[in-house]
């Protein structure tokens, strides 16, 4: 441990700390697990993605940025197409939440234009994204641009 002397500590934290470090050591020893839809995860410096797909479109993004073609580029931004509320009977209802992988605007000539993208594939298209992708439209006026 960075700085902590174990023996310190009262004894039910040192249980939990050797409790977390034998988790950790039996995680290292364990094949990483299988993407939802079978993709295989990809990183770019610090930034990691879902899917090597994802990250290719991000390399490309970033060189249009580079370019001066797009401005702003996000990631991972959370659009809330209906918030939470509670019925009248007390029960609480979630959010409903759209995370698109990209935003950015784009000069088309005239105007910088509002982009919302995410990097699909068939197995991703879900019924619950294709419901969202609606959402996005009718409540926020935002088409998502799939790639």
């Amino acid at each position: 441990m960075a700085g902590i002397e174990l023996s310190l500590l009262p004894p039910r934290y040192q249980r939990q700390v050797l409790d977390k470090l034998q988790k950790q050591e039996l995680n290292r020893n364990r094949p990483e697990k299988r993407a939802k839809y079978g993709s295989e995860k990809a990183t770019r410096g610090l930034l990691k993605f879902d899917s090597k797909k994802e990250a290719r479109r991000f390399d490309e993004l970033s060189m249009e940025l580079s370019a001066g073609r797009i401005r702003d580029l996000r990631l991972q931004v959370e659009f809330t197409l209906q918030p939470a509320y509670t019925t009248t009977t007390g029960e609480r209802v979630r959010a409903i939440r759209y995370l698109a992988d990209f935003t950015y605007y784009r000069w088309d000539g005239q105007n910088w234009l509002y982009i919302v993208e995410d990097v699909k594939s068939k197995a991703t298209r879900t019924k619950t994204y294709l419901m969202k992708r609606k959402l996005m439209v009718e409540r926020l006026g935002l088409t998502i641009s799939e790639v």
